[in-house]
């Protein structure tokens, strides 16, 4: 069977789905192929937090804070409840150089935007029962939120159906359409889909297909293991992280040579609670490679941060535990535009831990990139481009 489109997109993940979304409204023709379920991978195994004081100052938050004000009436804009609340959250601060980078990190981001403090474990207490007194404080803004990462992404596909898109799953990518030096499309297992365009937005597994075109994408699957608990009444304030996570994601050179195994295993308290009632605990940052599994040491570490933290949570049931690979960069950013050298190709990908809480600004600048040639803000840093994709010439 064949089949043909202005653009097939590669990943029913929240991030394709999103751009689905935005083409297709913008009246462009839209395949999407998912090579199992939409939000089958990362999208469908991490946090629900849209959490704004986890991006580093700059481009990162400035697109983080752009995408949060979409969030606030997307549920409207898609018809559909993707479950969105802006409620506030926290990073907790153990120690002098927590509090020293933490005070540095917030007073950047205050500039950038963001409506930030750090308040004292008294005051911080009075937002969170059972956190532990042996914090310095936390930093607090109220810009942040959650949304429902499945709902989420079926609210963009139900809307893009809407407006025409068609939709392909259980469909798996084997290779691209070659004619004359330019892509023009995918071959999958439900046949051959002809296209002008085609994005490829499958996150972790993006360089993986790459690899056909002879491209080498700098991404790299990183491992997040996320606890579940039982549902419990409300109990978890807003959404949570540790000002360890955040050492660790902008300064690992403060940590190199640690023996610590949370610290070698990238654990750092995330903390937030469903509308339904669990908790969810994270989580890792490991380079596993493809591994989706989850271990003993990387459960046990997470928990024990967690109720060190938040000692209140030793007296919930865990119901079950989840692994998601997340799209690393090198330089922590996503890449997200055309491939020169490569004309017909798109990368939307390498949104690591962020692909939730950038994907509704992450829509709205590819439709820029693709239907008017430009994004509605300076996205050069995103620009795939800035990375050799070319070390390897030959396709495979």
């Amino acid at each position: 069977m064949s089949m043909s489109a202005d653009v097939a997109i590669v990943g029913g993940g929240v991030i394709g789905a999103s751009i689905a979304y935005r083409l297709a409204r913008a009246g462009k023709k839209v395949i999407l192929c998912e090579r199992n379920d939409f939000a089958s991978g990362a999208t469908g195994s991490c946090d629900q937090c849209v959490f704004l004081q986890s991006k580093n100052p700059g481009i990162h938050l400035k697109l983080a804070l752009d995408s949060s004000e979409i969030f606030a009436d997307l549920s409207k804009e898609l018809d559909y409840d993707i479950e969105y609340f802006k409620h506030g959250g926290m990073i907790t601060i153990e120690n002098e150089m927590e509090m020293e980078v933490m005070g540095d990190f917030a007073a950047k981001q205050r500039k950038i935007g963001l409506d930030v403090e750090i308040i004292s474990q008294a005051e911080a207490a009075k937002r969170q029962k059972g956190l532990s007194k042996h914090l310095l404080g936390c930093t607090y803004s109220p810009m942040d939120g959650h949304v429902n990462p499945f709902r989420l992404t079926l609210g963009y596909v139900r809307a893009a159906r809407r407006y025409g898109a068609r939709m392909l799953i259980d469909a798996e990518v084997r290779g691209f359409r070659q004619e004359g030096g330019r892509i023009k499309g995918i071959n999958t297992s439900k046949g051959d889909v002809e296209a002008d365009l085609t994005v490829l937005a499958a996150g972790a597994w993006s360089p993986l297909l790459a690899e056909k075109l002879g491209l080498e994408i700098p991404i790299k699957p990183r491992r997040g293991q996320i606890v579940i608990t039982e549902p419990v009444a409300p109990y978890v304030t807003g959404n949570f992280l540790s000002g360890q996570y955040i050492v660790a994601k902008y300064h690992p050179e403060i940590l190199a040579g640690s023996e610590s195994l949370a610290v070698r295993l990238g654990v750092g308290l995330s903390l937030t609670q469903t509308r339904r009632g669990g908790l969810l605990i994270g989580a890792t940052r490991e380079f596993a490679g493809y591994d989706l599994g989850n271990t003993r040491e990387a459960i046990r570490e997470i928990l024990k941060n967690a109720g060190r933290l938040v000692p209140g949570l030793g007296n919930l049931h865990v119901i079950r535990v989840m692994a998601g690979l997340r799209p690393y960069t090198p330089d922590g950013l996503p890449l997200v535009g055309f491939v020169k050298g490569m004309e017909g190709l798109f990368l939307a990908a390498g949104h690591e831990g962020d692909g939730i809480a950038l994907s509704a600004i992450t829509g709205v600048i590819a439709r820029g990139l693709i239907c008017e040639g430009k994004a509605y803000t300076d996205t050069s840093a995103l620009d795939p481009n800035r990375f050799d994709l070319f070390t390897r010439r030959e396709p495979h």
